[in-house]
């Protein structure tokens, strides 16, 4: 198991590497530069920029500015933002809470709905269950996330007044736990929702193809009820590919709810990317896929580990 994990966290550093790259010349070459909020401004002279490029390092060649940015990210400072001034870490940082909240209630959200749904739906196989099962996974992966949000925005906060329309917490009020679950409900809802459908046919998929094995047939014939076939021999051998969807899922909504986040005006990373694409605010996107790419090579590990318990036929020696 050691060997294992060392050997995974070797493989991840020039993929961590490789990722940080790319994305830094995707920045360096975009159209467009931070030093244009300056340009905008008639009143600074070109001196003054020229000065503002040498101070940010803008006027280096790319290898010198992404080896000055490497350096300074080993010494665990991402540098200072163009839009605010702030530092990089505590502006990823603060937005970080929120999106990993946000994240995982979406994906207990998904899992709710969906295991039930799978479960029935390979249980009674071209029955009413499968049916339903179908349509709301159609629905599910259909829909966009941005209309839903504007759906759930209309009916739950402007008609029915039941929940907030956005943000974190009452605005002017103090911060309670009960006022975040109101403001989380919404947007937990939309981006679960993206999942839902793939969700239910990996589980329905999975378990038809478990339901016929040998083991589950002898365990029916040795008189255990039902339930307990399904839970303890069915549903748990089908959790491997349940497991590897979740594991690729979760990292990409906790860099990628920009769409959500930002209808909700949720205060996490996806709506702090977005405000720095539009600023040309290149050290704060670099920090949050320096986020994003560590909590894909993370879930990628603990989603191999999680195989072991799974099925303890799979050895890491």
């Amino acid at each position: 198991m050691k060997k294992y994990i060392l050997r995974r966290l070797l493989i991840a550093i020039p993929t961590f590497l490789g990722i940080t790259v790319f994305v830094f010349c995707l920045c360096y070459f975009a159209s467009g530069s931070p030093l244009e909020l300056l340009l905008s401004d008639p009143n600074i002279s070109e001196a003054e920029v020229q000065r503002r490029a040498a101070a940010l390092g803008l006027n280096q060649p790319i290898y010198i500015q992404y080896l000055s940015w490497l350096k300074n990210l080993i010494m665990g400072n991402l540098g200072f933002s163009y839009r605010t001034g702030g530092s990089v870490n505590k502006m990823v940082m603060n937005a970080l809470g929120p999106t990993v909240l946000l994240t995982f209630a979406s994906v207990i959200v998904a899992c709710v709905i969906s295991f039930p749904l799978g479960i029935q739906s390979a249980r009674h196989q071209n029955g009413p269950w499968d049916s339903v099962s179908a349509v709301f996974s159609f629905l599910s992966t259909s829909t966009p996330s941005f209309f839903l949000a504007l759906v759930f925005l209309y009916f739950f906060a402007v008609r029915l007044e039941l929940l907030p329309i956005g943000g974190m917490y009452d605005t002017g009020r103090s911060e309670t736990f009960s006022s975040l679950m109101r403001h989380l409900v919404m947007p937990a809802c939309v981006l679960g929702s993206t999942m839902i459908g793939s969700l239910i046919q990996y589980i329905r998929s999975s378990m038809l193809e478990v339901m016929g094995e040998d083991y589950v047939r002898t365990a029916r014939a040795k008189g255990l009820l039902e339930h307990t076939v399904v839970i303890k021999h069915v549903v748990r051998n089908s959790l491997i590919p349940v497991v590897t969807y979740l594991g690729m899922e979760i990292p990409m909504l906790i860099g990628g709810a920009v769409v959500t986040e930002q209808i909700f005006s949720w205060p996490g990373l996806g709506n702090l990317m977005l405000k720095s694409i539009s600023s040309r605010d290149y050290p704060v996107i670099m920090g949050i896929t320096i986020i994003t790419a560590l909590a894909v090579l993370v879930f990628n590990l603990l989603t191999d580990l999680f195989y072991g318990v799974l099925d303890p036929r799979i050895r890491y020696d």
